[in-house]
């Protein structure tokens, strides 16, 4: 990855973004700089393979789509609908298109797109509103879901990063 340019946090705040919620927004900017750069020209024939046991660079990249999806869409104090669910239980199966790292890729970008629209009308004086997460409603805040998708967000590209190293300097064999 090059580092031709200061990370999102340090180019200043992000236009039309909440002062409080600009940390955020710059992790899920960096994600989203990062993961593209990771995935440029990555090898499609490695997208499902799991070396060592972990988690294949496909699940990743579902998971980071689907995370943020579901972490939103409970900081909005909504439930999840059934095609939320549906994308949680088909993250890590794999699917053959003839794209698709590109496809993966684009719906990260539009998922973050999402995220900071959502991130751009959220009042700041809701951040600590209480917030039920999943069908438990495991208490949180707006503030508490927002942050754990920036930070849960960027644990899977760190993952990611690893794995995709790890299948280009050893590739497995096929599965």
């Amino acid at each position: 990855m090059s580092n031709s340019k200061p990370e999102v946090w340090q180019r200043g705040p992000v236009a039309g973004i909440p002062p409080l919620l600009q940390p955020v927004a710059h992790a899920l900017l960096q994600a989203r700089e990062e993961v593209n750069a990771l995935m440029t020209n990555f090898p499609s024939r490695y997208l499902w393979q799991k070396p060592a046991g972990v988690a294949s660079v496909g699940f990743h990249l579902q998971h980071l789509t689907g995370v943020l999806d579901r972490l939103f869409t409970y900081a909005k104090g909504e439930a999840l609908s059934q095609n939320q669910r549906d994308w949680l239980a088909a993250e890590g199966k794999s699917f053959d298109t003839e794209n698709a790292v590109q496809t993966l890729l684009n719906r990260f970008d539009n998922q973050v797109d999402q995220a900071l629209d959502q991130l751009a009308t959220t009042d700041e004086q809701t951040l600590t509103d209480f917030r039920g997460v999943g069908r438990a409603q495991l208490p949180s805040t707006v503030l508490g879901l927002l942050f754990h998708a920036a930070e849960h967000t960027q644990r899977h590209v760190g993952q990611l990063f690893v794995t995709v190293q790890v299948l280009l300097t050893y590739p497995q064999p096929s599965q």
